[in-house]
C-alpha cells in the first residue's frame, strides 16, 4: 500500500436549509484499500459520495484524488478521472441487454461526437469495438460473461447488483465508490458481491463503499470510517471498531458481539 493516499479529504461540510449533513469529515484512502463509510441512516454517507462525484456542491472543505482537486469539476470530468460508481438503486436500462447496459460505461472513454457516429465515420466503428471488449472483459471479471445478451428486464436483484459493478468496471475505474452493494440480496448473493469486491480490489481497483451489512464489512474491509450524524464517529481497522465502545453504542450494538 502506497504512503501518498489515492484520496484525500479534508474538513468537509455539506448544510442543507438549516442541517448540517456532513461536519468536518476527513479520511484518506490509500491505494490498493477496501474501506467502508458506516452508520445509521441519515448519517451522511450517501452525501459524500454525492460531493465526492460531483452530484453535490461542498460548502467547505477539499478533496483531492490523485493529487487533483475534485469539489469544483463536474462529474463527467470526475469520472473520466478514474472514479467510477455504483447507486443504491438498480439503474439499469431494461430494454438492452447485459452487455449494451455494461458498454455504457466504457463510452465516457470513447471520443465520438454525434455527428461522427450519424456519419458512421471509421474510428465510431474503432470505438464501438473497443466499448464492446471493455465490456465483456469487466462480464468476465464479474463472472457474468454467460449472460451477455440477456435483457436486463429478465434479471433477478442480485444479478442487477453484478452488473452495476461490471458497467462501473468498464469505465476502468481507479477508485470505485459503492453505495450499499448488497441492499436487497440474500446470504448466498452477499457472499458473491464480497467476492467480486475482493477480485476487484485484487485487480488494481481500490475500493470505498457504504454498506449496512456489518457481515460483509467486516468480511473484507482493511479500513472502516464510522459516521453518526453527520460527524466523524471513529476510524480504524475491523478489530478496532468492533472493540469501540462509542461505536458499539451508537452503531453496531448487538450486532457486534454476534
Amino acid at each position: 500500500m502506497s504512503e501518498q493516499a489515492l484520496l484525500q479529504v479534508q474538513a468537509l461540510c455539506k448544510d442543507f436549509g438549516g442541517l448540517r449533513a456532513v461536519n468536518q469529515i476527513s479520511f484518506n484512502v490509500h491505494e490498493g484499500q477496501i474501506k467502508a463509510l458506516i452508520g445509521p441512516n441519515g448519517a451522511g454517507k450517501t452525501t459524500i459520495f454525492n460531493l465526492l462525484t460531483g452530484v453535490l456542491p461542498a460548502d467547505h472543505g477539499s478533496a483531492s484524488f490523485a493529487g487533483r482537486q475534485l469539489l469544483r469539476l463536474p462529474s463527467h470530468r470526475i469520472a473520466s478521472l478514474g472514479i467510477g460508481r455504483t447507486f443504491q438503486t438498480s439503474l439499469l436500462f431494461d430494454q438492452m441487454t447485459v452487455l449494451e447496459n455494461v458498454m455504457v460505461g466504457h463510452h465516457l472513454r470513447g471520443s465520438a461526437d454525434m455527428i461522427a457516429s450519424a456519419l458512421r465515420l471509421p474510428r465510431v466503428a474503432v470505438e464501438e469495438r473497443q466499448h464492446r471488449e471493455a465490456a465483456m472483459s469487466a462480464l468476465e471479471q464479474s463472472s457474468l460473461s454467460e449472460i451477455a445478451q440477456w435483457p436486463a428486464a429478465a434479471l433477478p436483484i442480485g444479478q442487477r447488483r453484478l452488473v452495476e459493478v461490471a458497467r462501473a468496471l468498464a469505465s476502468e475505474p481507479k477508485l470505485l465508490l459503492m453505495d450499499e452493494p448488497a441492499a436487497g440480496l440474500n446470504m448466498r448473493e452477499t457472499d458473491q458481491m464480497g467476492e467480486l469486491i475482493q477480485r476487484v480490489r485484487d485487480g488494481g481497483v481500490t475500493v470505498l463503499l457504504v454498506e449496512h451489512d456489518m457481515s460483509l464489512v467486516m468480511g473484507i474491509c482493511d479500513e472502516i470510517l464510522v459516521l453518526d450524524h453527520g460527524e466523524r464517529l471513529a476510524e480504524g481497522t475491523p478489530r478496532e471498531i468492533r472493540s469501540n465502545e462509542d461505536v458499539l453504542a451508537a452503531y453496531l450494538g448487538q450486532e457486534a458481539d454476534d
